[in-house]
């Protein structure tokens, strides 16, 4: 490469997209900053994209494949490795059957355009009904929603931020996280415009980073945000407050036939439960239907709760019942460059069920609370090896030790990752992808959810050495040898996908996409004006899209009361018709704009400094406990316990413990360099396998029964 070069690329460490300018000089990163001149982020970055360099620079990534022999890893070649890994697959599956090995699949995959792209070859070619994903860690509810409502599990609307004058949001803090379910750059500059033009009312059991720019922040129960999303629900029937406008004509059914389902949800039945006022409910459905533009939003805090799908069915249906879903300011379809919902499956649920529990599957995954058991029950159908595909489901999945447990038992775990971290520790074979800046990238799925509809492409900033393998070429060449060609016609499918790579699909999903020219290559979108334009381009602003987004055959909004209000009844019974006394202390996680779940502690700079890895206590709590600031206390739930640091600040609601989500990287046999001081503790060894969302079998992560207590106090009790 040449003297001091600039590239210009997306940031693909969360769902923001925020384009970067990255300064090269004799092959040496100098320099990683916002670009100025991107339409989308408007050259705002947060400090995760400098990981970026340390993920490419860091000594501690694997680089070769490696295999485990007698507790000691030793280096292979790659075709070594590929031999290696598909003989011990197809030998696990012919004495146990196809369903012996599992599958999971990380959250970087998703921010990986070779491994969304072409992905499918390799898991077909595994025959196996065990696959799980990061999925029915937090987003499940989302895609379940979509696809029953709108005819695809991708059809997820968006807030149309830009345009909104009353943003109403529960359970998300996208100051911290960049937007979930939510691509926004920029999200703090935003914020402040939907100042300007109106209001910003957080409801959360935090007083969060986004919640202290609001105008308004209510604390709430964890767990809680059924009752309150209901009564709301209550409020809009009783007083009259329901106006589709028109979306009325794409609704499936008159939605006024639904009022009666809300009756025995009053404000002032559900107050005592949720630590909100009847009439602070009330005045939350008031002020949203008096705005010209509202939106009502819910996210992670949200969809990890036991109600979770209901939560988010309720929230869409809240939208649609004041007329702001499809509506300019409200909730909003996109239309993204490359059409991907054209291009995979609608959704399924049901076709078949976890062999321990009975969980139902979705879309071809079963929920991963089910994973542990699946490996540790024995009988036909258990689960003796394990691929994971970029993830790390022992910090990132419920009782996380006790899939460590599993883990240990396999009979044959490989890992596709650049490091040894928790859950790879225990594999056999590790064949480790190039890193982010070694690989092409354009967004393909995070443009679905992004609120002002874009393209950018960026091709390798630095080219893959020859002894290095991208995440493509490793599914690939398992899938040739788990699979192979059966004709000259199959071959020559196999040999034209592997040259055309996931530039030459992205170039023809753009040619087909809805800014594409199709067949006429002189006109529309193609991969060659991306390649020209290094900032992006601007596809404008999010627009009304019905009937057109809609995937159902009848071209309607299914309401589909049937399948979430069913849900009800198991709201009363938590509810309502108990007589247990409510729990002292409820778990909530939490996120920081310098973390990315499991991904980012290898990053010295973003781990360094103070602790963030604390037990937030209200000062309520702390005092009832003679807890002081910085004594190490125990947090224990029904599956284990943690021992960390607490953090007192009234940020918290009382009865109410934050950890955040992702640390834990302590476990011997990882290669995580982490200082001992920053490594934190797992939340998910708190977190119950057992506790999950019924409607969708989504992990239950938020409103976790947990005891507290100093851990001084608990060793003078023991002595």
């Amino acid at each position: 490469m040449s003297l001091n070069t600039q590239h210009y690329r997306t940031c693909n460490l969360c769902e923001a997209m925020c384009g970067i300018q990255i300064t090269v000089e004799d092959d040496k990163i100098t320099s990683i900053k916002g670009d100025a001149e991107d339409s989308f982020s408007r050259g705002h970055i947060c400090p995760k994209a400098i990981a970026l360099k340390d993920l490419y620079e860091d000594p501690d990534r694997i680089r070769t494949p490696m295999e485990r022999v007698n507790g000691q890893w030793r280096e292979l070649t790659w075709k070594e490795a590929f031999d290696k890994v598909a003989s011990r697959i197809q030998a696990l599956q012919a004495e146990h059957g196809n369903d012996a090995l599992g599958v999971y699949l990380g959250n970087p995959n998703v921010h990986n355009t070779g491994s969304l792209l072409m992905s499918g070859g390799v898991l077909r070619a595994l025959k196996t009904k065990n696959k799980f994903s990061a999925t029915s860690v937090d987003q499940l509810p989302h895609h379940i929603v979509s696809w029953k409502l709108f005819g695809h599990q991708l059809r997820i609307p968006v807030p149309d931020i830009d345009h909104t004058d009353h943003f109403l949001m529960f359970g998300a803090n996208p100051l911290a996280s960049n937007g979930s379910i939510m691509s926004v750059a920029d999200v703090k500059q935003r914020l402040k415009d939907v100042r300007k033009r109106g209001k910003l009312v957080v409801v959360d059991p935090r007083r969060t980073a986004t919640a202290e720019q609001a105008d308004a922040h209510h604390f709430i129960r964890p767990g809680s945000d059924v009752l309150v999303l209901l009564a709301m629900l209550n409020v809009l029937f009783a007083e009259g407050l329901v106006s589709t406008g028109n979306l009325a004509k794409h609704l499936d059914f008159g939605p006024m036939s639904l009022a009666q389902k809300f009756n025995d949800f009053s404000p002032e039945r559900v107050a005592p439960l949720t630590g909100m006022s009847a009439e602070l409910i009330r005045s939350l459905v008031r002020d949203f239907c008096a705005a010209k533009a509202p939106v009502l939003y819910g996210r992670l805090g949200v969809s990890v709760q036991e109600f979770g799908t209901l939560s988010q069915y309720l929230i869409m249906l809240f939208n649609i019942l004041t007329g702001r879903l499809d509506s300019v300011g409200g909730l909003m379809f996109t239309k993204p460059a490359v059409d991907v919902l054209a291009q995979s499956g609608r959704g399924n649920m049901g076709r078949f069920h976890s062999r321990v529990r009975g969980l139902p599957e979705f879309n071809g995954e079963l929920p991963v609370a089910a994973l542990a058991e699946e490996i540790s029950t024995a009988g036909e159908g258990q689960i003796k090896g394990m691929l994971l595909m970029a993830g790390n489901p022992v910090l990132s999945t419920p009782n996380g030790e006790q899939l460590d447990r599993a883990f240990k038992d396999l009979d044959l775990l490989v890992a596709i990752d650049f490091y040894i971290n928790e859950s790879s520790r225990h594999a056999d074979f590790i064949l480790p992808p190039v890193s982010p800046l070694e690989r092409e990238h354009y967004d393909v799925i995070f443009n679905v959810l992004a609120v002002r509809n874009n393209a950018r492409y960026a091709k390798a900033l630095f080219p893959r050495k020859a002894d290095a393998r991208h995440d493509w070429e490793i599914l690939l060449s398992l899938r040739d040898r788990l699979q192979p060609a059966t004709s000259a016609k199959d071959k020559l499918g196999r040999l034209l996908l592997r040259c055309a790579g996931p530039s030459g699909l992205l170039a023809l999903l753009l040619r087909q996409g809805p800014y594409g020219g199709g067949l006429n290559l002189l006109k529309g979108l193609s991969l060659s004006k991306l390649k020209k334009s290094p900032h992006g381009i601007d596809l404008g602003a999010l627009k009304p899209a019905l009937p057109a987004a809609l995937y159902h055959k009848d071209k309607k909004i299914h309401l589909e009361s049937d399948f979430f209000l069913k849900d009800l009844a198991r709201v009363a019974a938590k509810f309502f018709n108990t007589d247990k006394a409510p729990d002292k202390f409820l778990l909530i996680g939490r996120r920081d704009v310098r973390s990315n779940n499991s991904w980012l502690h290898n990053s010295q700079r973003l781990v360094k400094g103070k602790s963030r890895c604390t037990a937030l206590i209200n000062p309520l709590d702390a005092q009832a406990l003679a807890i002081a600031e910085g004594d190490m206390v125990r947090v224990s739930s029904r599956v284990g316990s943690v021992e960390l640091a607490a953090q007192i600040s009234d940020e918290m609601m009382a009865g109410v413990i934050s950890i955040p989500h992702g640390w834990g990287h302590n476990l011997s046999g990882t290669q995580w360099q982490t200082a001992e001081a920053h490594a934190g503790v797992s939340v998910n060894a708190l977190t119950d396998e057992m506790q999950i969302d019924a409607l969708s079998g989504n992990a239950v992560l938020n409103g976790v029964p947990v005891s507290l207590e100093p851990v001084k106090a608990a060793a003078a009790i023991s002595a």
